[in-house]
């Protein structure tokens, strides 16, 4: 077989580029889908709970937090599904695909550090009503759901980043 007859029949490294593109933003749509599914949760179990726990106790603050803090998870998550357009991103450039792979790696990273940052206020707020006698069950309370909050975000994010960057393996490979 000759050279460039053979040459016609390889595949074209840039027919992948519609297919890692399209791939990734479902990936990024699925990701908002478990943000969603995590805060609806919530929003039902803290909702519940919140109007059925005596007020005076840390676990009526835990899940008025809850509540208050899935609330923002949730339309985060309806604008990241809105905003999310699979069909749409199959004409982007290698160069764009670069752009939009390290851009939303970066929102990844930010967020885990600001995870690590809302742990950390949960334990400042957990340790704080022994120097006080204003309502220290509330500190307690929403020091505890910091935390939970926190950590499923961290592993949220930190799962996400790692499963998302393997699309920056194959973009690269594009390149060679």
């Amino acid at each position: 077989m000759p050279f460039a007859t053979l040459l016609l029949v390889l595949p074209d490294p840039t027919d992948a580029l519609p297919l890692i593109n399209r791939s990734r933003e479902l990936l990024a749509e699925r990701g908002m889908g478990v943000l969603g599914a995590w805060a609806l949760l919530n929003l039902v179990v803290s909702g519940y709970f919140v109007t059925r726990t005596d007020k005076r106790t840390e676990w009526h603050y835990f899940h008025q937090m809850n509540v208050g803090w899935n609330m923002v998870n949730v339309a985060l998550a309806v604008y990241g599904i809105l905003n999310a357009h699979p069909n749409q991103v199959t004409g982007m450039t290698l160069a764009d695909s670069f752009t939009a792979q390290f851009n939303f790696e970066k929102i990844l990273l930010f967020n885990a550090g600001l995870d690590v940052a809302y742990i950390a206020t949960g334990s400042w707020l957990r340790a704080r009503p022994a120097s006080t006698n204003h309502r220290p069950e509330r500190l307690l309370g929403f020091g505890r759901s910091l935390w939970v909050q926190g950590a499923f975000l961290l592993v949220f994010d930190a799962c996400f980043y790692f499963v998302y960057h393997q699309f920056a393996a194959e973009l690269l490979e594009l390149l060679a």
